[in-house]
């Protein structure tokens, strides 16, 4: 929608359709609440509001998933010029939240499909064309730019590359305890945020959980702490229950969670606030190793990267 300001006119190109809910840019409710509460307690009001609303409509949305679809296309169809064909273009073969839905501030996509300035093709690309690109159906399609927007690539803690006493440590064969710290890896946390919902919504409680640890740590002279996972029957599953192509693709290098806590990731914030923010640190899980390692810990290698 943003390109469609300037240029003639924008197509997008995709392979499958995905999942969009149209709404407004600017809360209005939101609004209203900062002018009649003090500043801190309207952020507060209007933070809680929009997670618990979240937290509803996915779980609702996922209890009732035929219902759910049948209204998102509703509600698209709505919004675009009578005739188009939204079954090809905007109804996904999959159900909602088994792949992220799309938000369009103010309906912005559809608005400039209504006003011409923009189009959807729904195809798969044969090859690049010295006009434009090629696709699978025959037709080519025409272009003076060509955006990509495809080749995620998921890479697990930046890239770093650890070892511990000597032995590199390979995620994808690693449970992650509580979605954040590694089995058997000492004193090493990396944030993972939520496929469901804001990103740093979960960021924001593994930073908090990290600090209560390093607090329980300096508290009772303790130089190290390893989550070790010792069921040597636990199920490995992958980490995101995700079917975007993205995920699938990483699912050999992403670490793997289990049937339940702490080694398995709720993609709940509520449950996530009760164990990482008011949880027990010193959980029965975590290893811990005493002050006197303390010395022996600073002057092992650093990981690499």
């Amino acid at each position: 929608p943003a390109l469609a300001e300037k240029a003639a006119h924008v197509t997008m190109l995709q392979r499958s359709p995905s999942f969009m809910f149209s709404a407004p840019a600017e809360d209005a409710l939101a609004n209203t609440t900062r002018k009649v509460l003090p500043a801190k307690l309207a952020y507060a009001v209007t933070r809680w509001r929009k997670i618990l609303f979240q937290q509803i409509s996915y779980k609702t949305i996922r209890k009732y998933p035929a219902a759910a679809k049948r209204r998102l296309i509703e509600l698209i169809r709505a919004q675009l010029p009578e005739g188009f064909d939204v079954k090809k273009h905007f109804t996904p073969r999959y159900n909602p939240w088994d792949q992220r839905v799309c938000l369009t501030p103010d309906g912005d996509l559809f608005n400039a499909i209504k006003a011409g300035k923009a189009g959807v093709v729904t195809d798969d690309i044969d090859r690049f064309t010295p006009q434009g690109i090629l696709l699978k159906s025959g037709k080519e399609l025409a272009a003076d730019i060509i955006v990509t927007a495809t080749g995620l690539t998921l890479d697990v803690a930046g890239g770093a590359a650890l070892s511990v006493d000597q032995k590199p440590v390979v995620y994808a064969k690693t449970f992650v305890y509580k979605g954040l710290m590694y089995a058997d890896v000492p004193n090493f946390a990396s944030v993972f945020g939520y496929i469901n919902a804001s990103w740093t919504l979960r960021a924001d409680l593994i930073s908090a959980y990290v600090c209560r640890l390093l607090r329980h740590m300096d508290r009772h002279h303790l130089a190290s702490a390893t989550p070790r996972q010792t069921d040597p029957a636990m199920v490995a599953t992958p980490f995101w229950e995700f079917s975007s192509s993205y995920v699938s693709r990483a699912n050999d290098a992403l670490p793997k969670q289990g049937p339940i806590a702490p080694w398995r990731q709720p993609q709940d914030y509520l449950t996530d606030v009760r164990e990482l923010r008011f949880g027990k640190i010193d959980d029965g899980v975590l290893e811990w190793g005493p002050e006197q390692a303390r010395d022996t810990a600073l002057n092992s290698p650093s990981p690499q990267s």
